[in-house]
C-alpha cells in the first residue's frame, strides 16, 4: 500500500513538472537605453519640454511684472482703475495656467508629442519581446523595469539580448 502511495505521489510530481510554465523577462529600460531612435525621440522632447517651459516662465514674469506695477502705483489708483488692473493680473495668471495645462497636463500637447514619438518605438520592443516569446515558447515574459519586484533573478533567464538582436 506504501508502495501504491510513494509511486502514486511520484507520478504526480513528474506530470506537475511536465507542465511546469516556462518564463523570462526583460529590461525594458536597458532595451530602450541600447536604441538610437529613443535616445533621440527623448533629446527631442527634452529641448521641446524646456522650449515651452521658457515660455511659460516668461509669461509669469509678465504676470509678476504686472504685479509688482500694481503694487507700486496702488496709491495713486483710483478705485475702478485698482479693479481693472487687479482683473488685468488675474486674467493674465489664468491665461498662463491654462497654457501651462495645454503643454504639460496629463492630455497636453508633451504628452501627445511623447505618444507620437516614443510610443512606435515601445510598440517595436513590445512585437520582439513577443516574437522572443513565441520563438522560446515562454509563457510568461516579466519586465524588470516595469516595477515587478523581481528579488533575484538568473542571467540564464535574461532574454533582453535577444529582443535588442530582434530591433537590430
Amino acid at each position: 500500500m506504501k508502495r501504491l502511495i510513494l509511486t502514486s505521489a511520484m507520478a504526480l510530481m513528474l506530470a506537475m513538472g511536465a507542465n511546469a510554465q516556462k518564463l523570462g523577462y526583460v529590461d525594458t529600460d536597458y532595451i530602450l537605453e541600447q536604441l538610437p531612435q529613443f535616445a533621440a525621440a527623448q533629446e527631442e522632447l527634452d529641448k521641446i519640454s524646456e522650449q515651452w517651459q521658457a515660455e511659460i516662465e516668461g509669461m509669469y514674469a509678465e504676470v509678476e511684472q504686472l504685479y509688482q506695477d500694481y503694487q507700486n502705483n496702488r496709491a495713486v489708483l483710483t478705485e475702478q482703475m485698482r479693479r481693472q488692473r487687479e482683473d488685468e493680473i488675474i486674467t493674465k495668471e489664468n491665461e498662463v495656467k491654462q497654457r501651462q495645462n495645454e503643454y504639460f497636463g496629463p492630455e497636453g500637447a508633451l504628452f501627445e508629442k511623447r505618444q507620437e514619438l516614443v510610443k512606435p518605438i515601445q510598440d517595436r520592443v513590445f512585437n520582439a519581446i513577443q516574437e522572443v516569446a513565441q520563438e522560446g515558447q515562454f509563457d510568461i515574459i516579466l519586465d524588470k523595469a516595469a516595477g515587478a519586484t523581481l528579488i533575484f533573478t538568473s542571467e540564464r533567464y535574461d532574454r533582453s539580448q535577444a529582443v535588442l538582436d530582434k530591433l537590430r
